[in-house]
């Protein structure tokens, strides 16, 4: 049942320039067989830096690019390291979602060719950091939240400084590009909660035009 004494949100929000929320624009019910049917094929990891750390939250990939982390850097790949396969085809509803989003956000037509799949964790994080591993900046990225809430954090394009806090909810959609897409971001702490559908976890999935 919702809560008849949450504030309203708006369905389009404009944060920053080059930077709109869709709120509630994904249905997780529908995305999330997707996710478990392509994290059986390729299973979530915990990739390693170029550094040598860890990394908090756990991925996959799906579509016809990959983000890998290796020794020498960071790169997107056709196929999977751990299973040296292709990875799995970026189902269409996923496309679809990616493309609608996008456009309604005011960024065109949207054809994304890599996705991430990130599994957060109660007390996962993610450190500010730029994504700067796509060919063309000029393609907007598109981020969608499903499952526990989580705090996005939003720098400018220089590290440092404080963040704007923006609360995504289950089947909220950010989506930024143009000024903002090189704007380092994050994610704070996952703070213990349960959702219906993923229990204590987040999943977010992440379009990117990589070539």
């Amino acid at each position: 049942m919702p809560d008849l004494f949450a504030p309203l949100r708006p369905e389009m929000e404009s944060i920053r320039d080059g930077v709109v929320l869709l709120a509630g624009f994904a249905d997780s019910g529908t995305l999330l067989p997707y996710i478990r049917t392509l994290t059986t094929e390729a299973p979530f990891r915990h990739m390693v830096t170029p550094g040598g750390r860890q990394m908090r939250v756990a991925m996959s990939n799906c579509g016809p690019l990959g983000w890998v982390s290796e020794p020498t850097g960071y790169r997107y790949a056709p196929t999977d390291p751990l299973s040296g396969k292709p990875w799995p085809a970026m189902p269409a509803v996923f496309r679809d979602l990616a493309a609608r989003a996008a456009a309604c956000a005011g960024f065109g037509i949207f054809e994304p060719d890599a996705c991430l799949i990130n599994r957060y964790e109660t007390g996962t994080s993610l450190s500010p950091h730029q994504d700067m591993d796509e060919a063309d900046k000029n393609w907007p990225i598109v981020s969608v939240s499903i499952g526990v809430s989580a705090m996005f954090q939003l720098y400018g394009n220089i590290r440092g400084g404080t963040p704007l806090n923006i609360p995504l909810h289950d089947g909220d959609i950010l989506v930024f590009g143009g000024p903002a897409r090189l704007a380092f971001h994050g994610v704070r702490k996952l703070a213990p909660a349960q959702h219906a559908l993923t229990g204590s976890r987040r999943f977010n999935l992440t379009f990117r035009r990589a070539r």
